[in-house]
């Protein structure tokens, strides 16, 4: 059914990634799918690294974690842009196609009336992407 899942990370929020990471895990053994991480940085990253290279670093670490955690090979690629936070959604989106990923599994928080202004990432990727997205709460 899904043969390569993508799985959108901001690294400053790793905390809170595990449990959208470990769903994609099992769906990715269930169908003998592709898994990978995917981050969009740039700009001031001094919150994670001060250069697009440890970034990467740090993503890759994180993939191999979870990877060793879920007893599956997880890939990861960090796409570098001038400001993330405007560019993201745009990022991921040619990222579904370049990939040819079809599931994209997402961390989001759980909702409150604040999203009644502004969305998450994960429901504007929801509602932009040509794939299925699954959105995880956070805290299963």
């Amino acid at each position: 059914m899904f043969k390569r899942i993508m799985v959108p990370v901001d690294m400053a929020t790793a905390d809170t990634l595990t449990h959208a990471v470990d769903v994609a895990a099992d769906l990715a053994k269930h169908y003998g799918a592709t898994l990978g991480l995917i981050s969009v940085s740039g700009g001031l990253q001094g919150r994670v690294s001060h250069s697009h290279e440890r970034y990467g670093e740090k993503l890759a670490d994180f993939a191999a974690e979870m990877g060793a955690r879920n007893d599956i090979e997880i890939g990861s690629r960090n796409i570098s842009v001038p400001d993330p936070s405007v560019e993201v959604d745009q990022v991921l989106l040619e990222q579904i196609e370049a990939q040819e990923v079809d599931l994209v599994v997402i961390a989001s928080h759980q909702p409150n009336w604040t999203d009644i202004f502004v969305n998450s990432h994960g429901g504007r990727l929801a509602r932009r992407a040509p794939v299925s997205v699954f959105v995880v709460r956070a805290g299963g």
